[in-house]
């Protein structure tokens, strides 16, 4: 995990589009704003890409199944493709739980980052508690972490720490996200 310390594995070319994972209250959506800020990309959020009936099953507290997000994710996974085409790069906020999802939503584009947003449970509880508006209730989570598939070695993935404040995770992913980051060979962050 990238604490400060080090990535994963080496990111070989930068990025196009970054899509932010993990479990729902990580931060995604707070960390994609002020990352698309920094950089002045394009952020969206892929809950907007949900279609209204799944929206509908979290909100009353059923888990969503894979039939269920296969639609989502390959509307996402356009959207991440016409970026790509129109040379706009964009940041996407996707829990991305399993390799499944990321390999449909990167597409084996070298272009496509994935930065997973890592957190304790009780860390993340504590921050779902706090939030108000959102369709995803805290008790949705437990199934959330359940489904979760750890990046493996061998997917290009920049795992961060999210116990850092939030300015600060966005630091240490844009220290990989310069053009004048390390070169290739393993990262090591110097924050």
């Amino acid at each position: 995990m990238l604490d400060g310390r080090q990535a994963r594995r080496p990111l070989q070319r930068p990025p196009q589009v970054i899509i932010l994972m993990g479990v729902s209250g990580c931060g995604k959506s707070t960390i994609g704003q002020k990352l698309a800020k920094q950089l002045g990309w394009e952020f969206r959020d892929g809950d907007g890409f949900h279609p209204e009936a799944n929206v509908a099953k979290m909100s009353a507290g059923i888990a969503l199944t894979d039939d269920d997000r296969w639609p989502w994710l390959d509307a996402i996974g356009d959207w991440i493709d016409a970026r790509r085409r129109e040379r706009h790069p964009g940041i996407i906020a996707c829990s991305a739980l399993k390799q499944s999802y990321r390999e449909r939503l990167v597409r084996g584009q070298s272009d496509v980052w994935v930065v997973h947003l890592q957190g304790s449970k009780e860390l993340i509880t504590s921050r779902m508690g706090a939030r108000k508006g959102h369709f995803m209730p805290t008790a949705l989570l437990e199934s959330q972490f359940a489904a979760l598939e750890e990046p493996r070695h061998e997917e290009r993935v920049l795992t961060v720490n999210i116990a850092m404040p939030p300015s600060r995770v966005v630091q240490t992913i844009l220290q990989f996200v310069s053009p004048n980051r390390p070169s290739p060979g393993r990262l090591i962050s110097r924050s």
